[in-house]
């Protein structure tokens, strides 16, 4: 060391052991978790309307899975319904652990009935909620759980502790066999029938026929305390608005990524999402009775029918009498369903928390632009049901990005990926921009047929990518929530109408941009988001509302090996589902 005197060897090596124990404590912290997931039917009523559904362990939701970042997580799951089932670890990065996202078809195989498959991955860099659910056709209506990532060990949170932290499952009920509704409509080619009722934690509350207070989930509370509610949007077609009656809400985490602490009155969290928000209950509750009512509506410009339905818990105190009126409790004040400017203002105040311990590493320059038009479309009709097709004009409902209909293979594409062996699985040839450039946000173009085909994009390791997700007008204007699997992405910028690479990219905000899995394209206008591909493999992005999902809208990028051995893609594990 010029300047000053040598370590010896003995020093040296004493100093560099205590920077590595220092610098990683959670390694030395972390452990490996186990759960078993049996997947089983089981007899639920809700509604007066009693039926068998998949659930996991027998319960719905399922069990809270709960590890600490930097742990390894090893889920064995056995099938015993009748049903294929995967399962997906919504917004895990899986870091060279692609065998272990769960998409069917995409990374692999769906686990046969009878059969088992142990998803084995590590939790790195990640902190907050997240969720697992299906990821085969709808099982996810009741298959569903969430996914707790606490800080390692000692290392506390960058906003106040809670007295009590609360997941809350927004979910969706349907009366009939979600499976027979999505059959039913994709062999009609029409719109699906919608879900009778949303629910809380399972719970649909008593706003609906049929349901009351045993039905109502409740969360009880101490005067002054503060509540740490890890909010899941887990439902299948709707993105929601979200209250709590008299109370404000401090956001300060969304995708398991802190952000700038914000207050806000009314939450919007579309399907996919998830977000940490802290509510301290009142020293001295105004309301007589101290109990409140939290509620859910939805937020869509659908083309069709929707659930406009609202549903709501209850926040009670404790010491206070029991609630027997339910039904008359005051709502919140929610907003109108179609109310695209109160979504846009909530949205725009989302910001990564860029501090010292948890930086922002923005990507400020691109190796690869992309410019994907989403939205719906329409197939001619070749399959008559009752004498035509249910969709527009005698036609089938489709969806697509770039006027891709993503068709789902039959042979795991990251399987094919691995042994090279593409023909017949996939092509490489997913379009960077829409082959026929149009007014994407004004009067649709005359066609309005889509293609079909398992296309890919082909990454080069560590490349620098930029997406353009542009909204499109064609059978009506509306949101659809894009979630990346693989990746966490930074959201650069967004706006309404139609995207200007002129004017718009100067706008991009590059310092403290939020950084999510899942992020809704507005309705009539687009958002544009920045990754870095240094996590080989195939990763499906797709709408996360589950109809547009059916229809197609979806793609995958394959991203290669880098040249270093830990940035390739390990072999699959022996137990992968054939």
């Amino acid at each position: 060391m010029a300047g000053g005197r040598r370590l010896s060897p003995a020093c040296l090596f004493l100093a560099v052991a205590l920077v590595v124990l220092v610098a990683l404590p959670e390694l030395a912290a972390a452990r490996t978790r186990r759960y078993t997931f049996n997947v089983t039917m089981a007899t639920v009523t809700r509604l007066c309307v009693t039926k068998s559904i998949p659930t996991v362990n027998g319960r719905f939701p399922g069990p809270k899975v709960v590890v600490r970042e930097g742990d390894r997580l090893v889920v064995q799951v056995h099938n015993n319904i009748n049903n294929n089932v995967t399962f997906h670890w919504h917004g895990v990065r899986q870091l060279r652990s692609g065998w272990s996202d769960g998409p069917s078809y995409i990374t692999q195989c769906p686990i046969q009935p009878g059969q088992s498959y142990a998803y084995d991955f590590r939790i790195v860099g990640q902190r907050g909620t997240l969720w697992w659910h299906a990821h085969f056709s709808w099982l996810r209506a009741t298959l569903y759980g969430p996914l707790l990532i606490l800080p390692p060990r000692g290392v506390p949170y960058p906003f106040p502790k809670p007295h009590t932290e609360v997941p809350l499952m927004l979910g969706e009920w349907f009366n009939a066999d979600p499976e027979a509704v999505i059959k039913q409509a994709l062999q009609t080619g029409g719109g699906p029938n919608v879900s009778d009722a949303y629910t809380f934690n399972g719970l649909p509350g008593p706003t609906y026929n049929c349901s009351g207070a045993s039905d109502t989930f409740k969360l009880r509370v101490q005067p002054g305390k503060t509540y740490l509610l890890r909010l899941v949007n887990a439902a299948l077609n709707d993105e929601l608005f979200f209250a709590v009656d008299n109370h404000t809400l401090t956001v300060v985490q969304a995708d398991a990524s802190y952000v700038k602490p914000f207050t806000a009155d009314t939450l919007v969290i579309s399907p996919g999402q998830t977000m940490d928000v802290l509510l301290t209950a009142a020293s001295s509750p105004s309301s007589p009775a101290a109990a409140f009512a939290i509620a859910v509506a939805p937020y869509t410009n659908t083309v069709g029918t929707f659930d406009n339905t609202t549903a709501i818990a209850v926040l009670e105190y404790d010491g206070a009498p029991q609630q027997s009126a339910l039904r008359s409790l005051p709502r919140p004040a929610l907003p109108l369903y179609n109310d695209t400017g109160a979504v846009t203002n909530f949205s725009a105040r989302f910001r990564s928390l860029a501090s010292a311990q948890y930086p922002a590493h923005v990507p400020r320059t691109v190796d690869r632009r992309f410019f994907f038009a989403v939205g719906l479309g329409l197939d001619p009709c070749q399959s008559r049901v009752n004498g035509t097709c249910q969709g527009p004009n005698g036609t089938r409902f489709a969806a697509s990005m770039n006027n891709v209909s993503f068709t789902m293979p039959r042979t795991s594409l990251l399987q094919a990926h691995y042994q090279r062996r593409y023909s017949g699985v996939l092509t490489a040839n997913f379009p960077a921009a829409p082959p026929v450039p149009f007014n994407y946000t004004g009067t649709p173009p005359n066609n309005t047929f889509v293609t079909h085909g398992t296309r890919v994009v082909p990454l080069n390791f560590n490349t620098t990518v930029e997406v353009v997700l542009q909204d499109t007008s064609i059978l009506g204007a509306e949101s659809h929530p894009l979630h990346l699997h693989g990746y966490d992405f930074f959201v650069v910028g967004q706006g309404f109408g139609n995207y200007d690479a002129n004017n718009d990219t100067a706008k991009y905000n590059l310092v403290d941009p939020v950084q999510r899995n899942t992020i809704s394209v507005p309705t009539a206008g687009w958002v544009a988001i920045r990754f870095v591909a240094d996590n080989p493999g195939v990763w499906i992005m797709h709408c996360h509302l589950d109809v547009h999902l059916s229809w197609g809208l979806a793609m995958a990028w394959l991203v290669n090996d880098g040249p270093l051995p830990n940035q390739k893609l390990p072999p699959p594990p022996s137990d992968i589902p054939r």
